[in-house]
This record gives C-alpha cells, structure tokens and sequence, in this order.
C-alpha cells in the first residue's frame, strides 16, 4: 500500500494543471472584487503616474561637483603675540575650496616651542608623580606632550618630558578672537549633470553683468541664484548664534538639493537650500564644539627649528548635495492589481456556506482514457422533433442540436451543452 502511495504521488507530478473559469453570480463577492480592482486602478493612475511620475525615464548617474571660496580679514589681539591680522589664507582650512571645509573663529597660541626637556602639564593624569619610580624612561606620557625621561619635579609634581617645550597653554576660550569672522562670506558653487539627457545647471545666476557676484547676497526671495553666504545669516538660520558658537566652535551641514522634472521647463528646476548643525545643540556640552593642532614652523639665526602651536577652535562646514529620484516598480503593481482574482476565490472556497460546491465546478479532474470513451458512447437525449429518443452521440456530429448527455463516469453528473455536437 505504502509503494502504491507513493507511485501515485510521483505520477501525480506530471499531470499538467490549466486554469477553468467559473462563473459565480454572487453579487457581495463581485462588488468586493471590483471595489479592490478600482482601489489598486486608482493608486496607479492617480498616485504613480499622476503625482510621482512613474512613466518617466530616471536618470541613475546623476554628476555634481562643489567649488567654494571664502573672503574677508580681521585683526586679532592675542595675549601672546600681540596684533595679527587674519585672512582667507590663515583662516579656511585646507584653502583649495574643497566640499568640506573649516573657518577658524578662536585658537590659543603657545608660540616659541623649541625642542627640550621641561616639565609634563599637572593636567595630564598619567603625567603626574610623587617620586622618580612614577617616571618610567622612554615611556609615552598617555594623553600627553612627550617622553618621560625618569625625572619627577617636586615643584611640579609631574614627570619630565622630552618634548617641544614649553608645552601646550591649556586654558578654557571664554570669547572668540576672530569674532569678526561671522562678516565673512562663502562663495559656494555647484553644478549638476543628467548626462542622459544632456541637462545641466548651476545655482548661479546666468548673468552677463561681472558685478552681480560682487554685489549680491543670497536671499530666499529676492536672490536665491546668489551663491554668496554671509557665514553670520547662515549661521542664523540654523537656529544658532554665531558669537556663542565662535567660542569653541561647532559643525554646520549645508543641504543643496534639486528635485528637477525634465518634463517642464528648466526654470523650474531650483536649488533648495537647508541648514543645521550637525554636533550638539547645546555649546556647553562636553561633546560639543570643534577644535584640533597645527604649528607653524621656523628658524632662528643660528637655524634652529622653533615653532608656533596654535589650538584653533572654529566651525566645520559639511556641503552635502541631493538629487531626488524615485522608482517606481510597475510589476509589483500590476501583480497587485491581479490579485483581486485570488482573494475573493479565497472567501467563495473557504469562508461560505457553498464553498464545497464552487469547489466541486472549480476544480475537474479529467481522465482522457476513460472520460473520452464514455462521453463517444454516452446516451443522448434529443430535444428535437423527428429525432428519435435514445439516438446515439456518435450518429448526432455535425448537427446543430441541444442534447442533455448523462455520461457515465466516475463523477456520475449531467452537462447541457448546446451548439456543434
């Protein structure tokens, strides 16, 4: 029995399977199944195709590039070294105009470091001591300046190092020094390509007259092709104030973005602005503010190295660019649109009264051996004047009657047809 299970199985793989329509006139089932076919209908005209464009080519390598210069002095006072007067090229780190870039508002000066041994700073935990066994030589002072050298000073109370000494003036910036520095502006310029559709912008204003660059500011309203920011207002419009934030410095990310359709006019393809700050809202949060060490290097008359380090404290400017494209995968809609048909078979098969009956006309299995034999020799009853009652099925081929046929089968059920026989 088990042998003759399984060869049944394994013949039953290679029946082929084709759909049969049936008709069932229930009016619930039908209002339901037109109700989903005009919801899915009105999702894809209406939503993908009306307002999100699904019908339009998309452009996958879109190309932008980013150019930004910066403009303005000022003089600092510093406690070290006096009055020094500032510009683009001290202040915008690196100074080549790159996507990323940094705008120096405060620093602490520590000028005239030579290399020596001197004293580690009572700032630094692991350059602490109380005797010379706490000086381990040739050790690096963890978080520190230098090299410990095995020497504890007791007027110190720190390890001696082997460093560019003295070292680092480390003291909290109460105000910043390049306060000025918010009447700077940027200069940001970018381009963006759809090479498969061969249009190309900028956000500047296609302009002959050379003075419009040296004159304008952007505003929303009046000049939104100006690509020349005040650092102060840009600041602003992060919600933020640029004096407090100069203090020990922040980060600031710029958003250009463009949501361009080629089916209308260029003009209409704009660049939209977006500003905030990227670290910690508060400025006197520990985590908050950007800072970080560069020196300045010399040589005396003797041509001995000496330098001068500069903490400098100042805002990171991040210019991010964004093309919006979307797409739209019609497959799945119209998978979706065709799946109407599956659920309301579901509820006639498995959640009705009749359900054993729709599954009886849904699904026939025929067996051609045997049902083709029965149905050649099948009894026919003719509704047909001068045909006699009981004629064969064979004798009434090619005549245009209606016949009642009871076959006999495994089945044991009538069917009308009418029509050629």
């Amino acid at each position: 029995a088990g042998m003759a299970g399984w060869g049944g199985f394994f013949f039953s793989l290679l029946n082929y399977k084709t759909e049969k329509y049936v008709i069932a006139e229930n009016r619930r089932i039908g209002i339901l199944f037109r109700l989903y076919q005009l919801a899915v209908l009105g999702y894809i005209i209406g939503w993908v195709f009306v307002v999100k464009k699904g019908y339009q080519e998309r452009e996958e390598a879109i190309q932008t590039s980013v150019i930004t210069k910066l403009k303005g002095v000022t003089l600092a006072n510093s406690s070290e070294t006096g009055l020094y007067l500032w510009s683009a090229e001290d202040y915008v780190i690196p100074p080549n105009g790159e996507q990323v870039f940094f705008v120096v508002t405060n620093y602490i000066e520590t000028p005239n470091q030579r290399l020596g041994f001197c004293a580690e700073s009572f700032k630094v935990p692991n350059g602490r001591c109380q005797s010379d066994d706490d000086c381990i030589e040739g050790e690096t002072v963890i978080s520190g300046h230098g090299i410990k050298t095995g020497l504890c000073y007791n007027s110190t109370g720190t390890c001696e190092i082997q460093a560019w000494c003295p070292v680092e003036y480390s003291k909290t910036p109460t105000e910043a020094l390049l306060s000025n520095a918010e009447n700077f502006t940027i200069y940001i310029k970018n381009f963006i390509r759809f090479p498969k559709f061969e249009f190309s912008k900028s956000n500047v204003l296609e302009t002959s007259d050379r003075n419009y660059l040296k004159s304008c500011s952007y505003d929303k309203e009046h000049h939104p092709y100006c690509p020349i920011f005040r650092i102060g207002d840009l600041i602003s419009w992060t919600g933020h104030d640029f004096q407090d934030m100069a203090v020990k410095g922040g980060s600031v990310g710029i958003l250009i973005e463009w949501n361009c359709d080629l089916d209308k006019d260029s003009s209409r393809c704009n660049p939209q602005y977006s500003f905030t700050r990227l670290d910690m809202n508060m400025n006197n949060s520990i985590t908050s503010g950007y800072n970080f060490r560069y020196a300045r290097y010399y040589k005396d008359q003797d041509g001995e190295t000496y330098r001068t380090l500069y903490k400098v404290f100042g805002i990171r400017f991040d210019i991010m660019i964004n093309v919006k494209k979307t797409v739209i995968f019609c497959i799945i809609l119209i998978f979706l649109f065709f799946q109407g048909a599956f659920a309301c078979d579901m509820i006639l098969l498995y959640m009705m009264n009749t359900s054993s009956f729709y599954r009886e006309r849904k699904f026939e299995i025929i067996n051609f051996k045997y049902d083709f034999t029965n149905h050649l020799q099948c009894s026919c009853f003719v509704m047909l004047q001068g045909v006699p009652m009981g004629t064969p099925a064979d004798m009434l081929v090619e005549r245009n009657v209606n016949i009642l046929c009871c076959a006999s089968g495994p089945r044991h059920r009538c069917r009308y047809t009418q029509g050629w026989y």
